[in-house]
């Protein structure tokens, strides 16, 4: 049987011990002109993956939440467009994603707008033209957006129905019980997982190498293929991936920490 655990239980030894790898891997760069070099080229992707992952899960975001409302609608046909798109998308692989949204979908939104323009004697839009870069976040959004609804329909769901019900009531409208009722309690059970599917997409966005994309991984391939040295070059790839992750993982327990605080409103 599971007993209370102490405060001395707790406390982070893995934390220690992550930190002392960390800490090797940067005095390596310090101290190795070859580790030194291999994170100034890495460095140059890290803002292509910080820029996926940001805009990314900001679109998957937006489309899970649009998602989650249209699962709890009052019609059956909204609820069951929701859910075949959730259960389609969550049973595709990211990496299987990407490469139809790379090669299928955007040619054919291409097309579209083409078809679209052509009325106007609009110049044509080539395929070509459509970024590989964009059509890697689109996968990512597209991908994480049904793991998302999820997370926003349960926290939905965790509100007393009784309230919404006393709302109802008072006289305010379904967009006023959403905003000022729904909305604001649903966000506390909302945020944690919503935090792990964020650095969830990090890790995810070093998929989009697969398409060419100048992330950190693509550029890790890049340099260990000319350099032929791949331990120490996937030794700074893990390291940078390990500082993004794990600095935003902490960050995240503190701010659940604080949500699960007494009194805070």
């Amino acid at each position: 049987m599971l007993g209370p655990t102490k405060p001395s239980d707790d406390f982070p030894y893995w934390l220690v011990l992550l930190g002392g790898v960390v800490a090797y891997l940067g005095y390596q760069v310090v101290a190795d002109d070859l580790y030194a070099q291999v994170l100034g080229t890495l460095s140059k992707g890290i803002r292509i993956t910080v820029l996926v992952t940001l805009v990314g899960f900001s679109l998957a975001s937006a489309l899970g939440l649009g998602l989650a409302l249209m699962s709890t609608s009052r019609s059956i046909v909204i609820r069951q467009i929701a859910r075949f798109y959730i259960e389609v998308v969550r049973g595709i692989p990211i990496i299987v994603l990407l490469l139809y949204v790379a090669f299928v979908v955007a040619p054919a939104l291409v097309a579209l707008a083409n078809w679209l323009l052509t009325p106007f004697d609009a110049e044509l839009v080539r395929t070509r033209q459509f970024p590989l870069l964009w059509r890697a976040t689109l996968a990512l959004a597209i991908g994480y957006s049904a793991f998302i609804a999820e997370v926003f329909r349960a926290g939905l769901q965790s509100v007393d129905c009784g309230q919404i019900e006393a709302a109802h009531t008072l006289g305010l409208n379904r967009w006023q019980r959403f905003r000022y009722i729904v909305f604001p309690q649903a966000i506390r059970t909302i945020l944690p997982p919503l935090g792990n599917d964020f650095v969830a997409m990090v890790k995810d966005s070093s998929l989009v190498s697969v398409l060419g994309v100048g992330d950190i991984t693509q550029l890790g391939k890049v340099t260990a293929a000319g350099n032929f040295r791949y331990f120490e070059t996937y030794n700074v790839v893990a390291l940078i991936y390990l500082t993004l992750t794990v600095t935003l993982s902490l960050a995240l327990r503190r701010f659940e920490r604080h949500l699960r605080q007494p009194g805070q409103d």
